[in-house]
């Protein structure tokens, strides 16, 4: 029985990839109808928690892409690379982390992601090394922000194994930033010179190349103060969530998950009342559908796997116990390849750690294994990996014939590997 149930999971996730976007969470919902109906599963739980804090800190995002905040942070962005471009392969995945690590969600990167090939394209460097990376960064540094949904899930259920949130972050943070340093030294050998790239040479010769320059940024009057009020939320958040942690607030009215959405929420009620935004507008940002998108994603996918794994934990738990115990480090393989199919950090989260630290694995083991949920990059078809093959004209970022053979496989998999092992380490030295 439990063979057939798997296989409609499976079978749903497959489904909903092929979908795409938010139509992965539409098979989930189409995953949990034969489950319940068909095989008579008691449902598992509906992720709330998660969708609340994705919602909370989306709104406030698209506030300040409203206001003209994005269009400012690019164009420090722009600055900076303009200024080193001869280090673009190692400063451009630095500024979609950073922006991926404030903001909670990695969807920031596609507005720095044409930046990233002109600059590369117009110093005669192969766009692919770059952009690779950056994509890859803005993923995994979703396990190092203070304000995503996978963390802030995650680190709730690591107080109960004595860790807290900041303890999560003393690991995840410097694993992650060092790890794709590590990565960018090796995807700065990746493939051919731009020059002696044949199908970079085919292009320029059809003409089909074009040097556009600096991009001109027209910055609003709200701009700078909507992105000075989004980042006092986040310290706000930080502070308040050290707060719990070391004890100082005893008896707290927030949670913190509540603490994190009335923080966004009020965050982005000043940017509308203080920079002249109109709130209609907001639904239409596009950071505010891809958030909204993601709420489904979240709710169809990780409420199927809950459901199959509270289910048959039992069975679970006996075949794990044998595997993890000899060979903890495979919590990270599996974290790996879940990933790749959910498409979602916040859902691997969600439908594989509580059942993982309900298994026995070691905290350290678990944190350490964390940044595993952001292996996104495996199926070419994740929206920034598709527009940063879209964006490089020159066609050094693309995707092979055999699927797999794309320009982000390598630097991904190198990224999380070394998380991974920095993990281990610094978990045992901080934790």
């Amino acid at each position: 029985m439990i063979i057939s149930e798997l296989i409609i999971v499976l079978a749903a996730i497959y489904l909903g990839a092929r979908l795409g976007g938010i139509g992965i969470g539409f098979a989930g919902g189409v995953g949990m109808l034969i489950l319940t109906t068909g095989f008579q599963i008691k449902p598992g739980v509906i992720p709330f928690d998660v969708i609340e804090i994705i919602m909370g800190v989306i709104v406030a995002i698209a506030a300040m892409q409203v206001a003209g905040g994005m269009d400012y942070l690019v164009s420090r962005a722009e600055r900076l690379l303009r200024k080193h471009p001869r280090y673009i392969t190692f400063l451009a995945p630095l500024v979609t982390y950073v922006m991926t690590l404030l903001a909670g969600t990695g969807h920031t990167a596609f507005s720095t992601l044409p930046v990233i090939a002109e600059v590369a394209k117009e110093q005669g460097i192969r766009p692919s090394r770059p952009l690779s990376i950056a994509v890859v960064a803005s993923q995994i540094a979703i396990t190092a922000s203070p304000i995503s949904a996978a963390v802030v899930f995650f680190s709730g259920i690591l107080e109960a194994k004595g860790i807290s949130y900041l303890g999560l972050l003393s690991v995840a943070i410097p694993s992650t930033m060092v790890a794709i340093f590590l990565a960018a030294i090796i995807t700065n050998f990746l493939g051919k010179e731009l020059k002696d790239d044949p199908v970079y040479q085919e292009r320029l010769a059809k003409g089909e190349i074009v040097l556009r320059g600096t991009r001109v940024f027209n910055v609003q009057p709200g701009a700078k103060r909507s992105v000075l009020l989004f980042l006092l939320g986040i310290v706000a958040v930080v502070l308040y969530a050290a707060a719990l942690s070391v004890g100082l607030i005893t008896h707290p009215v927030l949670s913190r998950n509540e603490a994190i959405v009335v923080f966004m929420l009020t965050v982005a009620a000043l940017i509308c009342m203080t920079c002249k935004v109109e709130c209609d507008r907001i639904l239409s940002a596009s950071t505010f559908k891809s958030g909204m998108s993601a709420c489904i994603c979240v709710m169809g996918v990780a409420w199927l796997g809950d459901t199959f794994v509270q289910a048959h934990i039992g069975e679970i738990q006996r075949v794990a116990d044998a595997w993890l115990s000899d060979y903890p480090w495979m919590l990270a393989v599996v974290l790996f390849f879940t990933a790749t199919l959910l498409y979602s950090q916040a859902a691997t989260t969600k439908a594989l750690m509580p059942a993982a630290l309900l298994l026995g694995v070691s905290p350290v083991t678990a944190v350490a294994s964390f940044a595993a949920v952001s292996a996104l990059f495996v199926l070419p078809t994740y929206p920034t990996l598709l527009a940063a093959v879209e964006m490089d004209e020159t066609g050094s970022t693309r995707i092979g014939k055999f699927v797999f053979n794309h320009s982000f496989i390598v630097p991904g998999t190198l990224a999380i590997m070394f998380s991974v092992a920095l993990g281990f380490l610094f978990g045992h030295l901080f934790l």
